[in-house]
């Protein structure tokens, strides 16, 4: 089943990372920091409805339960553990499909606007603010800060800032990422909330 739902959705224009255990789910999401989630109940190690808190707490990225745990119970407590949908077994692929497009687009539209700590980014007209000072981005500037915010408090790696911003086929110099950090940290001033996390990447946080 996991191969076929893999497959459908590479089809419909979606890049599947696949976890195969509790703990592989939340090692995965920290560090890909994926866009939605679809997760099962029954999973090795750590359940879905543990592994469903925890992301919660981490993380914005809407989550799909797909399980064959159809009692209402089951359901109401899939929904209070974080879980934005509920979807039984067995199901329609197409019914999926439409339901993780609406979360994504629901998510996107609520989105247009993104707010952390004293930070506030407006996409629409490409600038952020903080303490009252507006600041003029660059167009990679607004992908990059638009990414971190999209992920606060999670620590990424400078290749999945790397291939979320610049995308899968960059063929520059990885040090690029750094060095719009450091622009970026000029421009939205003391103090930083961008951090270094050193030999993995860049988080963005209050200062500790």
């Amino acid at each position: 089943m996991v191969e076929l739902i893999r497959v459908g959705l590479y089809y419909a224009g979606y890049e599947v990372l696949i976890a195969t255990s509790g703990p592989e789910g939340l090692r995965m999401a920290q560090e890909a920091a994926p866009d939605l989630i679809v997760l099962d109940w029954m999973l090795p190690g750590l359940d879905g409805l543990s592994l469903c808190s925890r992301l919660r707490q981490a993380s914005a990225a809407p989550i799909l339960m797909l399980t064959a745990r159809d009692a209402l119970a089951d359901r109401v407590r899939g929904l209070e553990a974080g879980a934005d949908d509920y979807l039984v077994k067995p199901f329609h692929f197409e019914e999926l499909l439409a339901r993780i497009r609406a979360r994504l687009r629901r998510r996107e539209a609520d989105t247009r606007s993104l707010v952390f700590a004293d930070l506030r980014l407006d996409l629409d007209l490409h600038e952020a603010e903080r303490n009252g000072r507006r600041i003029t981005l660059t167009a990679t500037e607004l992908r990059l800060l638009s990414f971190l915010l999209r992920h606060p408090r999670q620590v990424l790696t400078k290749e999945t800032i790397l291939a979320a911003v610049w995308g899968y086929d960059f063929g520059g110099d990885a040090n690029i990422v750094e060095q719009y950090v450091r622009a970026l940290r000029q421009k939205l001033g003391p103090p930083p909330l961008i951090q270094t996390v050193r030999l993995v990447g860049y988080v963005l946080r209050e200062k500790l």
